[in-house]
C-alpha cells in the first residue's frame, strides 16, 4: 500500500476494490449512505442492526498502516474516509445472495491489498455474532471476532481478482438475531498480471471423493474457446495409480478436477501449471504457479437411506458399521445425492434463524451441538443429537441434518476425514447441486462432466490436439 492517505475507504464499497454487490432483507433498501448513525434502526423499522464495512488507513507514518478506530467511520476522521452502511435485520438473517448479477453493484477503485474489517456502527446497536467470509472457490477467509463482539478483522489477505461473499450475523441492542448478507469482488493486478492458477485443497491427506480445484487469477470467458482449451490442456495432473479424469469449467475463473469414479484408496495425486509463458492471445501470458501433491486414504463411505432411518459406513468396500439416524422430516427434508465432507467441528451453535426459521415460532431451535461434521456450506452437517435418540432408526424429526446418538455421532467424527463421501438416499429432499453448496460434482454422469472440458474434440485447437493422452486426461489404469 503506498505512503499515502488516498487509500482510505470505508464501508462495503471500500472493501472491494472492483464491484460490490449488497442483497438486502425483503423489503428493505440494499444501501444507506451517509446515514446519521443509529438513523437505520429508526421507529416503525423491524429490529435492525446498522453494519460497517471498511479499510485500514495508511496514515504515511513510518510504521505503516493504522487501523481505523472502531466505531469512529465517520467523514472526516481516519484520512479521506468515505461511507456507507448497510442495515441488517431480522428478516434478513440467514438471506443468501443466489444472483449477484441481479443485485445493485458499484465499482470503485482500491485494491486488493488491504486490511478488511467489519464493525457496527456503534457500540450500543448490540454485538456481532458471527462473521463468514467465503471467495468464489469455497475457501474461507480468516479473521478474528473481538472480544465483545465490537468488530471483526481478517488476518490474512484478500485475494485480487476474487469475488467474495459475506454472511453476518449480530444482535440489536434487545438481543434479537439479525444478519444480512453481501458480495464483493476485488479488483485484478494493477497492470493486469499474468494469468495463473491455485490450486486445491492443498497439501495433505484426504478423502477418495476429494475435488481438485483450479482458481485461475483472471477470468477466460466461455467465449473464448481457444484460450480455454490452451489454459486447461497447461494444467496437469497425475496419479499414482493412474486413473482417467478430466477437468471441467464451473465458471470463468475455475475448474474443477475429478477422476471417472473416486479415487482409488491410497492414491497419490499431483498438480502442476504449465502456464508460465505460454501466449493465451491478446498479447496475454500464462505465469508461474505453485505445485500441489496430495494423498488420497481409504475410500470410506457413507450411505444414508432415510427411508429405512440407517447409515451404512463402509471402509475400501467393507461395510464398517451400521448407525440409525433421523434424517429432514416435511417441510426440511435433507438433500439427496452424493456430497463431500468438508470439515469438521467439535462444537458447534445451530440456530433456526440462520436457516430462515423465525424466532419465537414452534420450528425454531437454539442448541448447542456435539461431532458436527459439515457436508455443504449452507450448514447441513452430520451430528449428535442426544434429544431424538427415540426417533433415530424410526423416524425422521430433523431440520435437514443427520442426527444420530453422541457415541455414534462421535465415532463417526473420528473416522472420516476432508473428501470423505456421504450419500443420502429416499430421502425425498431436492437434488445436491454439482457446485453451488460445497462439492457435488459426483452427482454428475461422466457424459455431462466431459461437456464441461474446453478439450472436446470440437473445441482442441490442431496446435494441441496431443499424439498421446494430455496430462489432463489420465490414461486408465489397464
Amino acid at each position: 500500500m503506498a505512503k499515502s492517505r488516498t487509500k482510505a475507504w470505508s464501508a462495503v464499497a471500500a472493501v472491494t476494490g472492483a464491484v460490490l454487490t449488497v442483497a438486502a432483507a425483503p423489503g428493505q433498501p440494499a444501501v444507506f449512505q451517509g446515514a446519521p448513525e443509529g438513523a437505520a434502526a429508526g421507529a416503525g423499522r423491524e429490529a435492525a442492526v446498522t453494519l460497517l464495512v471498511g479499510r485500514a488507513v495508511d496514515t504515511g507514518r513510518a510504521g505503516g498502516a493504522d487501523w481505523c478506530e472502531a466505531g469512529a467511520f465517520r467523514f472526516g476522521r481516519c484520512g479521506d474516509w468515505r461511507e456507507q452502511r448497510v442495515l441488517a435485520t431480522a428478516r434478513g438473517a440467514g438471506s443468501v445472495l443466489h444472483d449477484p448479477a441481479g443485485a445493485r453493484t458499484e465499482t470503485l477503485p482500491t485494491d486488493a491489498g488491504g486490511p478488511l474489517e467489519i464493525a457496527l456502527a456503534s457500540a450500543r446497536a448490540g454485538s456481532l455474532t458471527d462473521v463468514t467470509v467465503q471467495d468464489g472457490h469455497g475457501r474461507h477467509l480468516a479473521g478474528a471476532l473481538a472480544r465483545g463482539g465490537g468488530h471483526w478483522r481478517n488476518t490474512e489477505p484478500l485475494r485480487a481478482g476474487e469475488y467474495y461473499t459475506v454472511r453476518v450475523g449480530a444482535q440489536d441492542g434487545g438481543g434479537t438475531p439479525v444478519g444480512v448478507t453481501l458480495a464483493f469482488r476485488t479488483a485484478p493486478p494493477a497492470d493486469g498480471g499474468r494469468l495463473t492458477a491455485e490450486f486445491g485443497p492443498g497439501p495433505g491427506t484426504y478423502g477418495a471423493g476429494e475435488i481438485v480445484t483450479a482458481a485461475l487469477s483472471h477470468p477466460v470467458p466461455g467465449a473464448d474457446a481457444d484460450t480455454r482449451a490452451r489454459v486447461e490442456a497447461a494444467l496437469q495432473v497425475t496419479s499414482e495409480p493412474q486413473v482417467e479424469g478430466a477437468w471441467h469449467w464451473v465458471d470463468d475463473s475455475t475448474l474443477h478436477f475429478r477422476p471417472r469414479t473416486y479415487w482409488p484408496a491410497h492414491t497419490v495425486v499431483s498438480v502442476r501449471s504449465g502456464l508460465d509463458g505460454v501466449e493465451l492471445g491478446d498479447h496475454r501470458y500464462g505465469g508461474p504457479s505453485e505445485p500441489l501433491e496430495f494423498t488420497v486414504a481409504d475410500r470410506i463411505e457413507a450411505l444414508t437411506d432415510s427411508a429405512a432411518h440407517e447409515m451404512t459406513v463402509r471402509r475400501n468396500g467393507r461395510v464398517i458399521r451400521t448407525i440409525p439416524v433421523t434424517t429432514g422430516k416435511a417441510g426440511f427434508l435433507t438433500r439427496s445425492g452424493i456430497k463431500v465432507v468438508l470439515g469438521k467441528e467439535p462444537k458447534v451453535r445451530m440456530r433456526g434463524d440462520t436457516v430462515g426459521i423465525q424466532k419465537g415460532t414452534k420450528e425454531f431451535y437454539d442448541l448447542p451441538v456435539q461431532y458436527a461434521t459439515r457436508v455443504t456450506w449452507s450448514g447441513e452437517y452430520i451430528h449428535a443429537a442426544p434429544w431424538s435418540v427415540e426417533s433415530q432408526g424410526e423416524e425422521n424429526v430433523s431440520h435437514g441434518c443427520t442426527g444420530m446418538s453422541t457415541e455414534d455421532a462421535a465415532w463417526f467424527f473420528d473416522t472420516v476425514r476432508e473428501g470423505d463421501i456421504v450419500e443420502v438416499v429416499n430421502s425425498g429432499g431436492e437434488r445436491m447441486p454439482p457446485f453451488a453448496n460445497g462439492f457435488g460434482d459426483w452427482n454428475m454422469d461422466w457424459a455431462a462432466w466431459t461437456e464441461g472440458s474446453a478439450l472436446s474434440p470440437s473445441t482442441i485447437p490442431a496446435a494441441l490436439t496431443p499424439s498421446r493422452p494430455t496430462a489432463s486426461r489420465l490414461t486408465p489404469t489397464t
